[in-house]
């Protein structure tokens, strides 16, 4: 066990944990930020995605120790108020069927649109590969994606 510093949506944390330990455990287990959802623990399914330093991560297979001195942004640091232009797109585009996914889908969603304002449709695409939604509703995420765009 070690004591650890970690950023998370801009607040510094202190947690004691194994360094070996997935970001995603800690943010849920020891942080109490469950929005990031467990999918299938090996960083195929985006379930568990964040931003570390503004980049889309899968946290489930991220050690901790890999953040420490890195800004990490879960769903719960997106927006406080929930009106994110993308988070506002997926109201407006009705997307989540289950929810489960949603969070990650966001977030890489967020990482794509800060990075690429204006993506094509093969940019979209390319970042969302491997965001797997078992209700399927890619083609409402797209729209939304290109909604939030235009905000």
């Amino acid at each position: 066990m070690a004591v650890l510093d970690l950023t998370i949506n801009g607040k510094t944390q202190k947690v004691d944990v194994d360094p070996s330990t997935p970001l995603l455990w800690v943010l849920r287990d020891h942080l109490n930020l469950v929005g990031t959802k467990y999918g299938c623990g090996i960083a195929q399914c985006g379930a568990c995605t964040v931003h570390v330093n503004g980049s889309a991560i899968r946290s489930c297979s991220l050690p901790v120790s890999a953040v420490t001195d890195k800004e990490v942004t879960t769903i719960e640091g997106l927006s406080e108020e929930g009106d994110h232009p993308v988070q506002q797109a997926w109201i407006e585009h009705d997307v989540p069927q289950c929810g489960y996914c949603q969070a990650g889908q966001i977030m890489s969603a967020a990482a794509l649109l800060k990075s690429n304002p204006n993506p094509s449709d093969e940019d979209i695409n390319s970042a969302m590969n491997g965001n797997i939604c078992r209700c399927g509703t890619y083609t409402r995420i797209k729209a939304a994606i290109k909604t939030a765009a235009k905000n």
